[in-house]
């Protein structure tokens, strides 16, 4: 009897001693979320298709593990919210640890999202090293913006909130692929990517230093832009656009042919600071509303510094609540060719003030004998001041119908560019 008790006593010792210097992970001061065999699944199995996980395989009576814990804390850190940072106890759950053939520890399991299988990492266990390989697994959904495709994609979904980071880097940062990619955002809003190199697209949202995050989202009938003045980091964006993000918005619904199609209409004029006027958006931003159109001619694509000059002249006159509402679009006559023949331009870029009620007429831009007014923001100017002080000569539309437009394709729907 007495010898059983020294043995008990032996082996008491022997697990005091052994836990002595043993370490903890707390919660308090660790960013990790340490887990167990039984709700392993609940952590990581179940959102194996949507997010990426990392996890930490120690015995927390290891010095090796013991000194790792620093590097793997900095590593939860990092990538605080955009990838799970696990750890398990294989003194507490050695079957599992066996399992999944971990022979030592520190060891560390990362699990990228299907249908990539999971993986022990081999390379060197330093945070940067460790925080790099789990970023690039994180899926990236955003979308590459160049001048190409930024008004269709602003156009698309209309009622979601998009963001979108400005970078002076060639590649979207790790915050951008893990909001894109985030279980309801995927769903629920849109992100893109616009590098230094599109100037175009910068300028067209005042962007003149990097980084930068722009939110386009709706409020009412209008279309409101916010610019991020916060710290620049995962957590602080998704707490700006989290409020705008409704559940439900993005579901499918199907459309002709059985095909899935967004409930939302593309509808690109909407946001558009000055709409391009085609056959799908000359309805709602000119022909069935109230107010003349100011209508800028164009033998092709209007530019930005067009754009921008048409922007402020819209301000200037929305401000003077005149009585007759000024809604300014452009025309691209090198497609609308009826319309160029319509309006008989005398030099183009010019413009005409078109008044859509009751007779269908239209006034246009007089460049003088030697063609030196040109249709800038004084010419303009001097054209609709002309028409709001009942000075202008209205040329009625022929037959008062108006020519044919030319069909469009819907531009398709940009997905992730490999950059």
């Amino acid at each position: 009897m007495k010898s059983t008790c020294l043995l008990w006593a032996s082996a008491c010792l022997f697990w005091s001693a052994r836990y002595v210097g043993a370490f903890t992970i707390n919660s308090m001061e660790h960013d990790i979320q340490q887990i167990t065999e039984k709700n392993f699944d609940g952590v990581i199995g179940k959102f194996r298709a949507d997010s990426v996980a990392a996890l930490w395989f120690f015995k927390d009576d290891n010095s090796e593990d013991e000194k790792f814990l620093t590097e793997y804390n900095k590593v939860a850190k990092e990538l605080k919210g955009m990838v799970k940072i696990t750890a398990l106890n294989c003194n507490q759950w050695a079957k599992f640890c066996s399992k999944n053939n971990v022979k030592q520890t520190p060891a560390v399991m990362m699990y990228p999202t299907f249908p990539a299988p999971a993986f022990l990492y081999e390379g060197k266990m330093e945070t940067k090293i460790v925080a790099g390989k789990l970023a690039k697994m994180i899926p990236d959904l955003s979308t590459r913006l160049t001048k190409e495709n930024v008004d269709s994609w602003l156009g698309a979904d209309i009622s979601k909130p998009k963001m979108i980071i400005f970078s002076n880097k060639k590649n979207p940062p790790t915050i951008l692929k893990a909001l894109s990619s985030d279980t309801v955002f995927k769903r629920t809003a849109k992100f893109g990517f616009v590098t230094e190199e599109d100037a175009e697209v910068c300028q067209k949202f005042k962007v003149t230093k990097f980084p930068a995050a722009i939110l386009q989202r709706k409020q009412g009938n209008n279309v409101k832009k916010d610019t991020f003045s916060g710290q620049m980091n995962f957590e602080e964006l998704y707490k700006w656009i989290n409020p705008y993000v409704e559940s439900g918005m993005g579901d499918k619904m199907a459309g002709a042919g059985g095909q899935e199609a967004s409930i939302e209409d593309d509808q690109p004029w909407l946001t558009q600071e000055v709409p391009e006027l085609t056959a799908k958006s000359s309805n709602s931003i000119c022909f069935k509303g109230e107010g003349l159109c100011v209508i800028y001619l164009k033998d092709g694509a209007a530019s930005q510094n067009e754009i921008d000059m048409l922007s402020g002249l819209s301000k200037k006159y929305s401000s003077q609540n005149n009585k007759a509402k000024m809604k300014f679009m452009w025309i691209n006559l090198a497609i609308e060719s009826a319309f160029k023949e319509l309006f008989k331009a005398d030099q183009l870029p010019s413009t005409v003030v078109f008044n859509p009620h009751k007779r269908l007429r239209f006034t246009k831009l007089d460049h003088g004998e030697d063609g030196s007014i040109k249709s800038d923001a004084d010419g303009i100017s001097g054209l609709i001041d002309k028409v709001l002080g009942g000075d202008a000569r209205f040329t009625n539309v022929p037959g008062q119908k108006l020519p044919a437009w030319v069909p469009r394709e819907t531009p398709k729907k940009e997905g992730k560019k490999e950059l």
